[in-house]
């Protein structure tokens, strides 16, 4: 690893950074599009394929901010490490899985690399120059939701060039790769938290996650006012309640609670839920809209892979509008980036809920919502960089990652019940439900914005170089309610 006394140039470790955050963001959405094809190779059911990505799901939702506090506390450079290892030895798992036991417990595996986001964002802000942070953060944020967007893209060529299995394993050569340049070129964490892992809240935030996050994959099938599913939500609620009584009386906390009520935080992570709600619900409804044959009133009757590339121009712009947002955060403020983001998302699904009848349009759509959701991103991962002291940088952006995936649950549960609520001939969604589905989601990045407005004014303050230290003033972004 890198020594401490000749520490790598930041723009070395943003590249390494980089590769590991794609490895991990693309394997969260590559496997959605050939589901029917792992499910018939397998001989599995359409019930129990789900769990590939159900399995991930979770797991991802439990690891994200318990590595993050293992980064805070033992360094952020070796877990960064470990995690990717843990991220390819699921993807080897899964490549050579032959039945549906070693697929789920391989992406159960695969979660563990949840980690690499807060650890990423932790490593930016102890390794590169203050005025250089808020731009790293924005991009690495943009490019973990580019890959989830890109994953869909790929699969159909990558399946019809190869076959379903070197869906992980492509994904596994490039995080060996990341794997292997972080242990030599990230330098070591010089921010340590001491303290250890408090097994109980972490035992209890897994167990509400679970409960929750089970009842929302299976209430669309189980139906939502079934007692399965509310008794999990019940469960939640109750597990959820101890874990916060857990965490208020620990005296080395998993996630501090007094931290996640900072106006800064919390706000942010309102604003992350209900982006997620929209963000990933379009990824996995979107292709299924243009995969419907024309002959059912709507849709295009494309192929995995034409489907796929309705989302590629989301990709372009929201990596473009990430790379951007630190700029113009510098004009016009964090929190109003935050806002124009949910707003130009209101746009986008208002596109795709009312202006579908040509590919043209969606392809608009899709490009609009790149910019908001880029946008987005960045600004809120920027402000929870800020609002938090270094010490805790990988629980509160770990965190928020979580919450974004919380919030992709819920609107693909919500929509999924829409979508097929009134089925039509044939046994197909009806365009209504398409319509009402994405207005929905039109509605919930309404509220969305509604909640950036309640995101703390950040005041911005010179801050005068170490003694001996080369450079000009830069500035800072906290709260203004906040302590230096």
């Amino acid at each position: 690893m890198a020594s401490e006394s000749r520490r790598t140039h930041h723009q070395v470790t943003f590249a390494v950074l980089a590769a590991g955050v794609a490895a991990y963001a693309l394997l969260q959405s590559l496997v959605t599009p050939v589901l029917a094809t792992i499910q018939v190779d397998l001989h599995t059911t359409q019930s129990t394929v789900t769990w590939v990505l159900t399995a991930y799901l979770l797991s991802a939702s439990i690891f994200t901010p318990i590595m993050g506090r293992i980064g805070d506390i033992v360094g952020k450079e070796r877990v960064f490490v470990a995690t990717l290892a843990a991220l390819a030895l699921g993807s080897l798992l899964a490549a050579l899985a032959t039945d549906m036991t070693v697929m789920i417990t391989a992406r159960v595996v695969q979660g563990i690399g949840g980690g690499v986001l807060p650890l990423a964002f932790g490593i930016v802000r102890d390794e590169f120059p203050r005025e250089k942070v808020s731009g790293a953060v924005g991009a690495i944020a943009s490019l973990s939701a580019v890959g989830a967007g890109l994953g869909i893209v790929l699969a159909g060529p990558i399946v019809n060039a190869l076959d379903y299995h070197w869906l992980f394993w492509l994904p596994m050569i490039l995080t060996i790769a990341a794997a292997v340049a972080a242990h030599f070129f990230v330098p070591e964490s010089p921010v340590r938290t001491p303290g250890r892992i408090s097994w109980l809240p972490a035992v209890l935030l897994s167990a509400w996650l679970v409960a929750l996050l089970l009842a929302l994959s299976q209430a669309p099938t189980w139906g939502w006012g079934s007692g399965k599913v509310i008794g999990l939500f019940v469960a939640a609620v109750v597990l959820a309640a101890g874990w916060v009584l857990v965490e208020q009386r620990s005296q080395t906390p998993l996630i501090d609670m007094t931290m996640m009520r900072r106006p800064a935080v919390w706000t942010n992570n309102l604003v992350a839920l209900l982006i997620g709600v929209g963000m990933y619900a379009v990824f996995a409804f979107l292709p299924e809209f243009v995969q419907t044959p024309s002959a059912a009133g709507y849709g295009f009757g494309a192929d995995i892979t034409q489907s796929g590339l309705i989302l590629l121009p989301s990709t372009v712009t929201m990596f473009l509008a990430g790379m951007g947002a630190g700029a113009l955060a510098r004009r016009i403020g964090a929190k109003t980036v935050v806002l124009l983001g949910c707003l130009v998302g209101i746009v986008s699904m208002s596109v795709f809920a009312f202006a579908h009848d040509h590919k043209w349009e969606l392809f608009l759509g899709t490009a609009i919502m790149g910019v908001g959701f880029g946008l987005a991103f960045a600004a809120m991962s920027s402000l929870i960089v800020g609002a938090v002291p270094p010490a805790q940088t990988g629980v509160a952006s770990g965190m928020n990652a979580n919450i974004r995936t919380i919030g992709g649950s819920i609107g693909a549960a919500l929509m999924a019940s829409i979508v097929t609520a009134h089925p039509g001939p044939g046994g197909l969604p009806r365009a209504a439900g398409y319509t009402h589905g994405f207005a929905m989601l039109a509605g919930a990045l309404a509220v969305a914005a509604l909640a950036a407005t309640l995101i703390p004014v950040a005041a911005r303050r010179t801050a005068t170089p170490a003694a001996g230290s080369p450079g000009d003033a830069v500035t800072d972004a906290r709260p203004v309610h906040e302590s230096a």
